[in-house]
Order: C-alpha cells, then sequence, then structure tokens
C-alpha cells in the first residue's frame, strides 16, 4: 500500500455517519413546537429514553448541569399548570407528558463522578460562586437544546415553553432550592392542528460569517 493509500484508510477510519434527509426532517427542518397532543400515550420508558440520548451531548468539562421532572397528569400536572402563563396552560394540561428542565446548583459535587481525571475542579466551582452559577446556567440551557432534539428522536413531538412562574415552579418542586427551573417541554404524538404557521428563519447571508 502507498503512503497517499495508507493516509487515505487512516483518514477515511474516522469518517462520520451523515443522517438521511428523513433523520435531518425529523430533527430540524419538518420538526415544529406542538401545540395539541393526541391522546396516544407516552411510555415510561420512552420518557427514560429521551434521557439516556439527551445525556451523551457535550457540556463544558461534562459537568451536566439539567435535572428532569417528568410529570404526568392528575395531581402533580395540577401543581404545575397553575404556574404556567395563561395561554400554555391548556396544552400541558392535555400533553400526556410534561417534562420540567432545571439546572442543579450544586453539580459540581458531581465532578469527582463525571471528571475522574481532575477531581479537583469540583473545589473549584464550590469557590467561585459567579462561575459556578454561569457554568450551570450555560450548560444546562444547552442540556435543554439537546433534550428537544431527543424528544424529536424518540418520534414524539416536543412543546417548550418559557412562559412560566420559575420562582413558583421551584417552590412547588424544588423547596430545597437546589434545583432551578428554566424550561417546561410538553410532550407527545401531534393532536389535531397541532401547528403554527412556520416563521421566517434568517438566510445563511445574514448569519454566517468567514474568516
Amino acid at each position: 500500500m502507498s503512503a497517499v493509500s495508507s493516509a487515505i484508510t487512516r483518514a477515511g477510519a474516522h469518517r462520520l455517519s451523515q443522517l438521511d434527509e428523513k433523520a435531518k426532517r425529523t430533527l430540524f427542518t419538518g420538526a415544529r413546537t406542538a401545540n395539541t397532543f393526541a391522546d396516544t400515550p407516552v411510555t415510561d420508558a420512552e420518557l427514560t429514553e429521551i434521557w439516556e440520548l439527551a445525556k451523551w451531548a457535550p457540556t463544558s468539562a461534562n459537568v451536566q448541569p439539567l435535572r428532569v421532572l417528568f410529570v404526568r397528569e392528575g395531581e402533580g400536572r395540577d401543581r404545575l399548570v397553575k404556574h404556567l402563563n395563561e395561554g400554555n396552560r391548556a396544552k400541558t394540561a392535555t400533553a400526556p407528558a410534561v417534562a420540567v428542565l432545571a439546572m442543579d446548583t450544586r453539580f459540581h459535587d458531581h465532578i469527582p463522578t463525571v471528571l475522574p481525571f481532575k477531581p479537583e475542579l469540583k473545589d473549584v466551582f464550590a469557590g467561585n460562586e459567579d462561575l459556578r452559577a454561569g457554568t450551570a446556567s450555560f450548560n444546562a440551557t444547552l442540556q435543554a437544546g439537546y433534550f428537544i432534539l431527543a424528544v424529536r428522536a424518540q418520534g414524539l413531538a416536543a412543546g417548550p415553553m418559557g412562559g412560566f412562574d420559575a420562582a413558583g415552579i421551584d417552590a412547588e418542586f424544588f423547596p430545597d432550592g437546589r434545583f432551578h427551573s428554566i424550561l417546561v417541554v410538553n410532550i407527545g404524538h401531534p393532536g389535531k392542528d397541532p401547528w403554527f404557521a412556520r416563521l421566517p428563519r434568517l438566510s445563511n447571508d445574514e448569519v454566517v460569517q468567514w474568516a
């Protein structure tokens, strides 16, 4: 084998698979925020698999500050809905499942587990409140995006919402103050007329630069 052929072979060994067009539509170009949901149940196994997918995506120093509370219909749902903006209550009340996504303000307690080659980083975060808060906020928000994609990858519709009383939800479900809610996501199969009209996206020329 020539040196050129060998180099091509080595490079090819690390080539990643590209998603087909159907998968791209499922995750991105054809995906929409659902506003109504069918009565089709969403199983505990499906909800568990959402996190089993989302957890693999990257975070700074692998800190993984996102925490997930799944809320089913019943007493827990009633406690949640009262903290939502009026326009979000009906669709949340009828979704088969709802996820409250929150950031763990003490994520650094897990550093020895998630970053075993640098356990001393736990003490760095413990001693720097600004660094800790900024890292938690940025990475939990990043993971919330991964979570939405994982919902779609499961063949389910996601209805992410920011219209809620975060302090009220935190007091209701996370009273010890450790977790701070950042997003509520309705989860299920699309119902009747589930989509609003598709809103425009900025063009490549408006967003992308080259250097």
